[in-house]
């Protein structure tokens, strides 16, 4: 069978980072550019009309911020997923990028097989964040140490631990021989429990407070 082409649109302010980028991924059979905007607006724009499986998006740009752009592609149901890609790894950037819907979020200074892999993860709808960026997330949703009563169950933590993987939902059901509502059932209490709101930052906490390791 032969492998999936993942299709791409960039969206960069800086016409050498997308001419870069551009040829990167050019020279990998597995993926295929479909187009470049510099600046939100017109990243939504082409988003919506190419509806690439992937978007790499740049957060500051003069023409459109990369933030209102991925809340406009989530607002509009766009199927692409978004992994941002920029130089800025402060809590102002990360936090609000993660909120508006990025699948991920990686910095410009990752080297090439990893930028790939992250692309391949994103395209399959598995979060991945940078070492970096996980580490400003754990700080932002750090809460007070769960209470002994409130402490994961077992399969609580095989779930988390499939989800660090970057496991899909349907994945998982298949793995511990149960139903998807059931794994979503099992997350929400773990959420709760973690005191976070979805997978990217359950997975950070986790870490952080050695549930995972």
């Amino acid at each position: 069978m032969a492998e999936r082409i993942i299709t791409l649109l960039i969206v960069d302010d800086h016409p050498v980072v997308r001419d870069g980028l551009r040829g990167m991924f050019a020279s990998d059979p597995g993926f295929h550019v479909l187009g470049e905007a510099g600046g939100g607006a017109e990243g939504v724009e082409l988003a919506l009309r190419l509806d690439p499986d992937v978007v790499l998006m740049d957060l500051r740009m003069p023409a459109g911020s990369g933030v209102e752009a991925i809340a406009e592609l989530t607002r509009r149901g766009a199927r692409a997923k978004v992994l941002v890609l920029t130089t800025y790894d402060t809590d102002s950037d990360t936090i609000p990028a993660i909120e508006a819907g990025a699948t991920g979020y990686l910095l410009k200074d990752a080297p090439r097989e990893e930028l790939f892999t992250a692309v391949r993860a994103t395209a399959d709808g598995r979060t991945v964040l940078s070492p970096a960026v996980a580490s400003r997330l754990v700080s932002a949703v750090r809460k007070p140490a769960a209470p002994a009563g409130q402490a994961l169950s077992a399969r609580e933590r095989e779930v988390l631990e499939l989800v660090a993987k970057g496991t899909s939902n349907r994945e998982i059901a298949r793995e511990l021989f149960i139903s998807e509502a059931t794994v979503k059932t099992h997350l929400t209490h773990l959420y709760a429990k973690l005191g976070v709101k979805d997978r990217a930052a359950a997975v950070a906490v986790a870490y952080d407070r050695g549930v995972l390791g």
